[in-house]
């Protein structure tokens, strides 16, 4: 028994010590990496000369944060994942009432979730009016910023994830499609005075048109080759709506955009005879119409995952999972790649248009500062970290992702510790780096990292990430 505690206390020591010379490697490769980006920062001093501004009490925090980090996985985590004897997998469905409690679960979560959905602006507004006295108007940054602006980005990413995620073709221009939704309504509805409810589907067939026009030059092209095109192309529009000043105005964007109806019965704008407050006898304020934009975009986003999921059990859902899976093998199976391909563009860059559309009716204003490549990218990434072809997964991200952007505008409490001058938003890029980062390492498909083929044989199997090599299915 002697030996036996000597040998644990031997590995203990030793753990402890490979925790510590482990955390401080990481904590000095994470001073080389940060000491040019948080360490030093270019600004400008009252003669407008370019200074040199040090920040050591950032960088010591930020390597602290990596150095601790370190320390805890070697010592706790890594132990505890190792020493855990976990329950093996096929005993449990053998567990009693298993299959039935998830059955269950699985069959009534999708309809809860979606009831919370339809409540939300209700119980923001109840909340704003009874517990915090701030009157209706008190609820419009939670419906805004927490509502619409998340349902926006998963409308967009479920879009995207018919191209990327289905059709497996990596498209790095997407954004474009939605600055063609926003432009069309916003022109149409300025120089020919058509409805919202005229425009957003017009939008969506020109979005679409746009998604054909981009599918005819990329047929022979796959892989990075596409990614360059698409992002050539997303870049093409915007240099366009930028220098197109005659039609699009340029930098100076498209202002007064006509505001969304209540189905042509009432309408949001202050001084309309209709106006829906006024009609109803409710307080004036704009967090009605954000209710109104609240629902439209929710249905909006069921439109898309109805339509996606209808699409997949579909045979040209089936001959776009082919083609993602191999492009080879799908010819030699007589698929028609070329009417594949351009059908998953239309599709995804029409539902990109209704975003746009939406957008625009929402800001009414519109710009081409509203459309660069990172818009792009921020999509893309909620693609991948939800897990490609997930619906469910990519509402978790988006909600993960644009939560987070919109909960670091309101964390103003941080500037008691970090000074007056700390922006907590312009962090969030590093947020993504290493959400990214972290999601990749622990869940390489994702958040929902499991496939199910809407092909099966007597049994539908789900196919793990771990089964499966990455970039092959």
């Amino acid at each position: 028994m002697a030996n036996v505690n000597l040998v644990a206390d031997k590995s203990e020591s030793g753990l402890v010590r490979k925790a510590f010379i482990e955390a401080f490697w990481t904590g000095l490769v994470a001073c080389g990496l940060f000491v040019l980006y948080i360490g030093l920062k270019a600004d400008q001093d009252i003669d407008n000369k370019l200074i040199i501004v040090q920040r050591w009490n950032w960088l010591f925090i930020w390597v602290a944060i990596a150095a601790v980090g370190r320390f805890v996985i070697v010592l706790i985590r890594q132990p505890f994942f190792d020493g855990v004897a976990w329950i093996n997998k096929s005993l449990v469905p053998e567990l009693p009432g298993y299959r039935e409690d998830f059955a269950t679960f699985r069959a009534y979560s999708p309809k809860a979730l979606l009831l919370l959905l339809l409540m939300f602006p209700f119980i923001a507004l109840g909340w704003s009016i009874w517990v915090t006295g701030a009157g209706p108007s008190g609820a419009l940054k939670a419906i805004d910023n927490y509502g619409v602006q998340i349902l926006i980005y998963v409308m967009l990413a479920w879009g995207l994830n018919i191209v990327v995620g289905l059709a497996g073709l990596l498209d790095l221009g997407y954004v474009a499609f939605y600055a063609v939704g926003a432009y069309s309504y916003a022109l149409l509805s300025h120089y020919y005075g058509l409805s919202f409810w005229v425009l957003l589907p017009l939008s969506g067939i020109f979005a679409a048109m746009w998604g054909m026009i981009l599918g005819f030059p990329v047929l022979r092209l796959r892989g990075d080759y596409l990614a360059i095109v698409t992002l050539a192309f997303g870049e093409i529009i915007r240099i366009v709506l930028l220098n197109w000043t005659d039609l699009t105005r340029g930098s100076f964007g498209i202002s007064g955009v006509a505001k969304a109806s209540f189905f042509g019965i009432y309408s949001f704008d202050v001084g309309g005879a209709n106006n829906f407050a006024k009609s109803l006898g409710l307080p004036m304020s704009s967090v009605w119409y954000k209710m109104f934009l609240f629902y439209v975009i929710l249905a909006l986003c069921l439109l898309t995952a109805y339509v996606t999921i209808r699409l997949r059990r579909m045979p040209i859902g089936r001959a776009w999972e082919a083609l993602r899976e191999d492009e080879i093998a799908c010819r030699s199976l007589g698929i028609n790649t070329v009417t594949t391909k351009l059908t998953a563009f239309a599709t995804g860059a029409m539902f990109g248009g209704f975003a746009g559309s939406f957008f625009a009716a929402r800001q009414g204003f519109v710009s081409p500062e509203s459309f660069v490549f990172m818009e792009s990218a921020m999509i893309l990434a909620i693609v991948v970290l939800g897990g490609m072809g997930s619906l469910v997964g990519i509402a978790v991200a988006a909600l993960v992702m644009i939560g987070s952007i919109e909960a670091l505008r309101d964390m103003d409490f941080l500037k008691i510790w970090f000074g007056a001058d700390f922006q907590p938003d312009q962090y969030r890029m590093l947020i993504f780096g290493l959400a990214m980062v972290v999601v990749m390492r622990f869940k390489p498909r994702g958040f929902v990292g499991t496939r199910e083929p809407t092909a099966f044989l007597k049994e539908r199997k789900a196919v793990s990430g771990s089964f499966t090599k990455e970039g092959h299915g």
